[in-house]
Formats: C-alpha cells, structure tokens, sequence
C-alpha cells in the first residue's frame, strides 16, 4: 500500500510525516520554515516528500495543512497568517514541483480530524479543535469529518473579536488581518508575550512565562491568569454556538497545563447551560496530530 505523507506548513517548522494504511506512522522529519519566501517554501516541502520518498522507498500520496484555506473562486491561498502564502497557487505550485495531484486543507481542520479519528476526542459527534501557537486558528470535525463551510472558513475562530472585551480591552492589539482585537491577537504565543512586556516590561516567551508563574512569579501569574480568562471567554462563545461534545487544545500553548486544568472551572459560569458536560482536553498526538490530519486526507472516507 502507498504510504500517506501528510507536510504540517507551520509558520516556524515544516513537518513531515508518513503513515501507513493503519494510520501507524512510518517517518517523522522537520525543517525550519523559510519564513517570508514563497518559493523556498515550496522548494522546501518539495525536497522533504522527495527524501521521505527515497527513505521508504514508495511514492505516496501528499496531503498539506496549511495555516489558512484554499479560495473556491481563485484557487489561492487566503486568510493565511503566514502572510507570504496568501494570494498564491500553492496547490497548483505544489503539485508541478512533485508531479502528482496534492491536496491542501487548513492545518485546524487537519489538527480537528486526527484528533477525532484516533486521538483525544475519538469518537466523539462534535469536536472543535483549537491551534494556540504561533496563530490561532481552529477547526472542526462531524463524525470525524472536516466540516469546510460554504466559504471554506468553518472554525475561523482566530478571527472574530474577542467576546465580552474589558474596557482595558478596547480596542486591542491590532491583528495581521487589519482588525483590533481579534481572538488571535489576544491568545497566540507572540500575543501572551506582549501582553506581558506591556504590563510588567519584561521581555520573555511563553514558555517562561507559564513556567515562571508555576514557580509563584507574580507578575507572570497575572499574565497567564489574563490569558486563562481570554481563552475562557472565547471558547464560551464557541460552546453557545456550535455545543461541541468535545473541544481539543493543540499547537504549543495547549502543553501550558493551566489551560486544560483551569479553563473548564473558568468556562462553566459563562456558557449558556446549568452544567458543562463538553471535555476540554490536551490533543492527544502532540504537535504531530496536525500533520498526522494532513497525511488522512487521502482517506475518503475521513475526508472528502
């Protein structure tokens, strides 16, 4: 059987990953992403299916999660935050560079649809899966589907204002899409990272921030504490609407444990119901579930 090769495009790292028809995984490999340069990144993905190839020594099939969606009118990239991906034939430049139809698919609804076929949330009806990392993003899964929409944006969560803002919220950060406030602006790495230099002016990384407020830091406390309330708000809104059996956290801030420990405590007097029966859970592949949803979209009856 061809081996599935499934490429996460992240806006740090691009993974590859192959699988075989059982979903075991065969190979696993990383490279820096060639942040800014479309054509490296092309050549990129390129020599990594070519040299997973060689390795295996089987030609598969390619599927590619990207951090934005392909536009039904153009066939380009748009509403990447990887920003030197939009308005680019990256499916058709793709597919020249290695001789074989390629199927590209937003890296949320990729993360939604591994967690739903074997991870975190298997077998659940409803699963949103949200990408805290370097962007925020989030996609959906129906019986273990990716759900796209009509304009191919289902769980563009990143993107709409972030709910019930304070008046020290107002109007917020400003956003790579030309908004304030957006979701994505309030909770990505880089967006935690400013929030605390602008309340404490300290210059540091996520993960020190998370690390230090577990050590009793207080200043970093706070910070994580505002990010907490943040996310809290912004998955409540997603509850009211959607009422997901299950919501799974991925991407590098979902490894900070206060989001899964805290958040349901958080959550629950701000959805609209007497209890909260939706888990709120870490994505059980780690930050290969993304690419592990790239390589399954060859599998038709996971993906259509």
């Amino acid at each position: 059987m061809r081996p599935r090769l499934g490429v996460d495009l992240g806006g740090t790292k691009i993974e590859i990953a192959a699988l075989d028809g059982a979903g075991v995984p065969l190979l696993r490999r990383r490279v820096p992403t060639p942040r800014g340069d479309y054509d490296a990144t092309v050549a990129a993905i390129a020599t990594l299916v070519a040299d997973a190839e060689r390795e295996l020594g089987a030609h598969g099939t390619v599927g590619v999660g990207i951090p934005g969606t392909i536009s039904a009118l153009t066939g380009r990239v748009k509403n990447a935050n990887s920003t030197w991906l939009n308005g680019r034939a990256l499916r058709d430049d793709l597919g020249r560079a290695l001789g074989r139809e390629v199927r590209v698919q937003n890296d949320a609804n990729c993360l939604a649809v591994s967690e739903a076929v074997d991870g975190a949330a298997a077998g659940a009806h409803v699963v949103f899966a949200a990408i805290l990392g370097t962007g925020v993003g989030a996609g959906i899964a129906i019986d273990g589907r990716a759900l796209l929409g009509a304009n191919g944006i289902a769980g563009e969560w990143g993107h709409v204002p972030l709910p019930a803002p304070r008046d020290d919220e107002r109007p917020g950060p400003r956003c790579w899409c030309g908004r304030n406030g957006c979701i994505e602006a309030w909770l990505s790495g880089p967006a935690l990272a400013a929030d605390h230099r602008r309340a404490t002016g300290e210059a540091l990384d996520p993960e020190a921030i998370a690390r230090r407020a577990a050590d009793g830091d207080a200043g970093c406390a706070a910070s994580l504490g505002r990010w907490l309330d943040r996310l809290a708000r912004g998955l409540a809104m997603v509850i009211d609407v959607l009422d997901p059996d299950v919501v799974v956290l991925g991407g590098g801030l979902s490894n900070v444990d206060a989001a899964v420990r805290e958040v349901p405590t958080r959550l629950a007097p701000r959805v609209f119901s007497d209890e909260l029966r939706t888990r709120i859970v870490r994505s059980a592949h780690g930050d290969s579930s993304g690419v592990r949803g790239a390589a399954w979209l060859w599998n038709e009856s996971i993906v259509g």
